[in-house]
């Protein structure tokens, strides 16, 4: 990275700031287009955030971000200012959005520490041609104001060719600057705000002094607010609202001073007050910063936050330590060496110890929660722009959105919900002239919700449209050689399922949206790598429901061990609905010879473990062990093993890569640290049951 971008804390609140400015200029465009107009108040929105992200941009040198946010907020400055009639507002929507597409290139450029060199003059040269047909469309006594008030502008802040600014007379103001609560790094805004003040005044001092230098400045401020004095030739009205464009801000006070002489006595306060701070210093240099400390400390105490922002870094360290507390807790508790000792004392010990070690964990994971309502809602550009070149109308519907799962997830089910709502509007939404001719409504509907399933979540993609066409799938398929039995055995979810597998497409042509085969298969592996499922229903004409279920969280999950032979294994326990020993009596085989057990008038098919992993073990009968009934996506089947060893919580981790690389691993999630040291195999319900259809 630069040597310019080396200051971390700077460039991470940069970072963080102009990403959350740019997704909500961006949910500003998609509210405004809908509304089919652009309120008042959008506008105020849009010119603040295009100056904030312009006036970051130009601290941290990012030259090309500082001139596409300045000719953006050029533009809306001529709206704010002028009020044109007769806007194109499609047009206005698709500029600014390929902007915004722009800035999140070179914002994650940024991020992984590469250079921001997107060439931005094409994109300036397109907003500057909007802008002049605006005043174009608009010329009138009003433009020719705006002509007047940008002459009066350039002559309050321009300088001479000498260095000396114009005689036009200076006033003198005094600021003071309340930030937001909990938007921490107060020092670091109030730098950014002088910064900004270069292009107004070079007649300016501050309290604290000493804001970049010190961290602890940041509590001064929070306490006294920031204190600004300058002199500059601009009027109260002007610096007023250069100031209300801060990032942050409470509140603002803006006094204008009487005289130079004040100002001028502020000055020579200030400049006594520093020089004495520095004899202070001197001979006491100790204590002068024992006292600083001191007070630093107790202003710490007292302007104690609420909320503090932690990087995710640290917050996965802490969740790996929460994973390997709960090893060792295991290691302790199930001791080889405490075999059938009495220890009441011990057991009371551990009881406190369990109690407090699932409380940390549970705690750990709320703070990795996060709601699904960002990941929601970027959903409305994807459906914006392929309506506009499909031509179709769609109402993208919402509900659910603060449902909460671990951030890792997040990040899994972001693509595969696009491909979702890609497919949907492809595929599902018919064409408004089709809708119409079906007595549907011209604006089709794709409906997004979330909501939670015990330990897991449920996000379901629901359309109205014409629905999956089980004879054109069925006829795909066999042609493909996707068929693994006769068309007639399939019920109707398992040829709804099809198209799940990879390369399959029912579309005949091949577009810009669809058409390879690959979409519904990216969507299948992003879901399963996080250990969940996907399950596809349809009726003709009526549309299609596709549901995620993915479960809160992947760093820890409740599993029952089992054994096998020599061998390890766990279960996650929300896949089991019980375990039994059977009788003979109750297993039959089918015409095929496939073993299968009756469970209360149901019909099962058994897993042999042994069989299946190649696990030499004296247990083959099926009286002499136990039967465990799992169940993924609405299917059963029955798991033969060993033996039962126990409910724990066991800590999910990934397989080495020597294995995966090396032996194709069908039917495992991982693996886990058992008490005593042993390695026991998580199992993939899903997987297995996959295997064995």
């Amino acid at each position: 990275m630069p040597e310019q971008y080396s200051n971390e804390p700077l460039l991470d609140m940069f970072l963080f700031e102009t990403t959350q400015l740019i997704e909500q200029l961006e949910k500003l465009v998609l509210s405004n287009e809908k509304s089919s107009g652009y309120s008042q108040s959008a506008i105020n929105e849009f010119f603040r955030i295009m100056h904030t992200i312009k006036g970051s941009a130009a601290m941290m040198m990012f030259d090309n971000i500082t001139s596409l946010a300045h000719a953006i907020e050029d533009l809306f400055y001529f709206i704010r200012e002028e009020k044109p009639r007769d806007i194109d507002c499609s047009a206005l929507s698709d500029l600014i959005l390929q902007d915004v597409d722009f800035l999140k290139v070179e914002i994650e450029k940024i991020k992984n520490g590469c250079a921001a060199d997107g060439q931005v003059s094409n994109k300036i040269d397109d907003i500057k041609a909007f802008l002049s047909l605006l005043k174009q469309n608009n010329e009138s006594s009003i433009f020719a104001k705006a002509k007047e008030h940008d002459s009066i502008k350039k002559h309050q802040f321009s300088i001479r060719p000498d260095g000396v600014k114009n005689s036009m007379p200076k006033n003198a103001f005094k600021t003071v600057i309340y930030f937001e609560e909990g938007c921490e790094m107060e020092n670091i805004r109030a730098f950014s705000i002088i910064h900004n003040l270069k292009g107004i005044t070079d007649e300016v001092f501050y309290i604290p002094e000493d804001i970049i230098d010190n961290v602890g400045s940041a509590d001064v401020i929070r306490r006294d607010g920031f204190k600004i004095f300058l002199k500059a030739d601009c009027s109260y009205e002007n610096l007023h609202d250069f100031f209300m464009q801060a990032v942050f801000l409470k509140s603002l006070e803006l006094t204008k001073l009487e005289s130079d002489d004040e100002f001028m006595q502020l000055s020579r306060v200030r400049q006594t007050i520093s020089d004495q701070n520095i004899k202070e210093q001197s001979p006491n240099k100790q204590d002068k910063e024992d006292k600083v400390l001191e007070n630093r400390d107790i202003q710490a105490v007292s302007t104690q936050q609420s909320i503090i922002s932690v990087s995710v870094p640290k917050l996965d360290k802490l969740m790996d330590l929460v994973g390997e507390m709960v090893i060792a807790e295991a290691m302790v508790i199930q001791n080889p060496d405490l075999n059938g000792l009495e220890l009441d004392n011990f057991q009371k010990a551990a009881r406190q110890l369990n109690k407090i070690t699932g409380e940390m964990q549970n705690t750990v994971m709320s703070i990795r929660m996060v709601p699904l309502s960002a990941t929601f809602y970027k959903m409305h550009r994807i459906v914006r722009d392929m309506c506009k070149r499909l031509g179709k109308e769609v109402i993208l519907e919402i509900t659910g959105e603060e449902t909460e799962v671990d951030k890792n997830i997040i990040e899994h089910i972001s693509d595969p919900l696009m491909h979702l709502v890609r497919n949907a509007l492809d595929h599902g939404i018919e064409p408004p002239e089709d809708r119409h001719a079906k007595g549907k409504p011209q604006a089709g509907t794709i409906i997004l919700e979330a909501r939670n399933a015990g330990s897991e979540v449920l996000i379901i993609v629901k359309d109205d449209g014409k629905g999956l066409n089980k004879e054109k799938i069925l006829k795909k398929a066999s042609e493909d050689g996707f068929l693994y039995k006769n068309a007639g055995e399939l019920s109707d979810k398992e040829v709804f399922n099809l198209i799940l597998l990879p390369g399959f497409s029912t579309k005949e042509s091949v577009t810009e949206f669809s058409g390879r085969g690959v979409g519904m298969d990216v969507v299948t592996k992003g879901i399963e790598a996080v250990g969940g499922s996907v399950m596809v229903d349809s009726i003709p004409d009526k549309g299609t429901v596709i549901t995620l279920k993915i479960p809160l969280t992947l760093a820890i999950i409740d599993g029952m061990n089992i054994k096998v032979g020599n061998s390890l294994y766990t279960i996650p326990t929300i896949s089991i609905k019980e375990s039994f020993r059977p009788k003979e009596s109750n297993i039959v085989e089918d015409p095929d010879g496939n073993e299968i057990i009756m469970v209360r008038g149901q019909c099962y098919s058994i897993l042999r473990l042994h069989e299946f992993f190649g696990v030499k073990t004296n247990i083959t009968e099926f009286i002499e062990g136990i039967f465990i009934l799992a169940e993924a996506e609405d299917k059963a089947f029955c798991i033969f093993a060993d033996g039962l060893l126990g409910q724990q919580q066991v800590v999910v981790k990934a397989l080495p890569g020597y294995i995966r690389d090396s032996k194709k691993m069908n039917g495992l999630a991982g693996c886990t640290l058992l008490g005593d040291g042993s390695i026991s195999l998580i199992l993939d319900i899903g997987g297995l049951l996959a295997l064995k259809n």
